[in-house]
């Protein structure tokens, strides 16, 4: 009974794209809330669906815009994913200019984000469609070539674009950090995108779940002292917090 009702799930989530865990009640009305969360844990460690914020999405809705890379990097580390992105959406005020990156973090942020007056520019194809449902949002797309792995684009126009673009806050994220080599990625034209919008904003902010920490990426666009707020989850070392305040930067 409890593995054809997972199934059941899954294929009502394949079907509709996206539901709330209301929405799943409604389906299942005999069937505790509590008991629901753990059917969709279940099909999440199997790689069927995504959990966000009040619900679920099927990996197959994120597919269609997104692709196996993409897909696979966000079905790793959700929870703490969904933590920083919520901390990171409290930091967001109506009639602000903002930059987002194209990473699985920003897309979460992007769920996250409540439906207020502001201008967001983003390189983040799949974080741009999930702005797109917000009324008030105004979105800007950042163009250039399209990086597959991780659904963003990037280019050296970009610099041209910004000379007469303005935000006054970035947040992004990082596939790997070191004290000693910084916050790194893996594409050079993104690393040089990410500096140019670091050189635009008034503030930057971090977003880091611990699982990057140690690692190193081919290229650093950014160190400690160029950032003003991390953004992190509650797997993030002491040791390091102790560091990022003493250079002055705020750890949340």
């Amino acid at each position: 009974m409890k593995k054809e009702r997972i199934e059941e799930i899954a294929e009502i989530l394949d079907k509709r794209g996206k539901m709330t865990l209301e929405q799943l009640e409604k389906e299942f009305p005999n069937v505790s809330q509590m008991t629901l969360r753990r059917d969709l844990y279940k099909l999440e460690e199997d790689g069927r669906i995504i959990r966000v914020r009040g619900g679920a999405m099927s990996v197959k809705e994120v597919q269609k815009v997104s692709g196996e890379a993409y897909t696979k990097k966000t079905t790793i580390n959700t929870d703490a994913k969904i933590v920083i992105a919520q901390k990171a959406a409290t930091l967001i005020d109506e009639d602000s200019c903002i930059f987002l990156d194209g990473g699985t973090t920003a897309m979460y942020l992007a769920k996250e984000i409540s439906d207020i007056k502001c201008n967001i520019f983003t390189n983040g194809i799949a974080v741009a469609m999930e702005l797109a449902q917000k009324k008030n949002v105004n979105i800007t797309i950042v163009g250039g070539q399209l990086m597959k792995d991780n659904l963003s684009t990037s280019s050296p126009a970009a610099k041209d674009y910004f000379a007469a673009s303005n935000f006054e806050l970035a947040i992004v994220s990082a596939t790997a950090f070191t004290p000693e080599n910084g916050f790194s990625c893996s594409s050079q034209m993104e690393s040089e995108l990410l500096k140019m919008v670091f050189q635009k904003a008034r503030h930057v902010y971090m977003m880091l779940d611990s699982s990057k920490i140690g690692k190193i990426n081919p290229y650093t666009f950014a160190h400690i002292s160029d950032i003003d707020v991390l953004i992190t989850d509650d797997k993030f070392p002491r040791e390091y917090k102790t560091l990022l305040e003493q250079e002055n930067v705020v750890v949340m």
